[in-house]
């Protein structure tokens, strides 16, 4: 049986290592995804997603070489933003700067509840099932002040949970 504390520590190092804080990438285990890997003793986190404006991926935790953990995201930005790839740069900017306040107790994204940026930007997290680790659903938004008013720009959904083998 996996330690929950001990995973949840991993995943905060792991997240903080990687696309948050420009983590270098690993060799591909499928052609034209990106992917980041973090490896601390018997854990091993590998994120791997493929996109720019729209960038479905899944997130997976080894532990002593055996999938524990995992979680599977899709989402990001909105259509009206999806040809301006330079405010796409500074939407995933903030974003990075959310996923790097993930905590221990809700280590899938950014901070639960809302994280007030600089310019409007306003970033929000919440689960929607579940309440730990172990098997969970929520969902993430980003508005930023567009034209005098605020807007979602970006929003994603993610699911995840242990593994449980046979």
């Amino acid at each position: 049986m996996i330690n929950l504390e001990e995973l949840a520590k991993f995943l905060v190092r792991a997240k903080k290592a990687t696309y948050a804080g420009e983590g270098m990438e690993a060799t591909p285990e499928r052609p034209g995804f990106k992917e980041l890997e973090f490896i601390e003793g018997d854990w091993i986190y590998r994120d791997s997603y493929v996109g720019f404006f729209r960038a479905p991926g899944q997130e997976v935790v080894r532990f002593r070489g055996e999938p524990v953990w995992t979680m599977s995201y899709d989402g990001g930005m909105m259509l009206d933003f999806r040809d301006d790839v330079a405010f796409a740069g500074e939407t995933f900017s903030f974003l990075k700067k959310a996923l790097l306040q993930v905590p221990e107790d809700a280590p899938y994204r950014g901070p639960k509840g809302q994280l007030v940026g600089g310019r409007g930007w306003v970033y929000e997290n919440g689960l929607s099932f579940g309440s730990d680790i172990t098997d969970f659903i929520g969902h993430e938004k980003i508005w930023a002040q567009i034209g005098g008013k605020s807007e979602v720009v970006f929003a994603q959904r993610y699911i995840g949970g242990l593994v449980i083998p046979k």
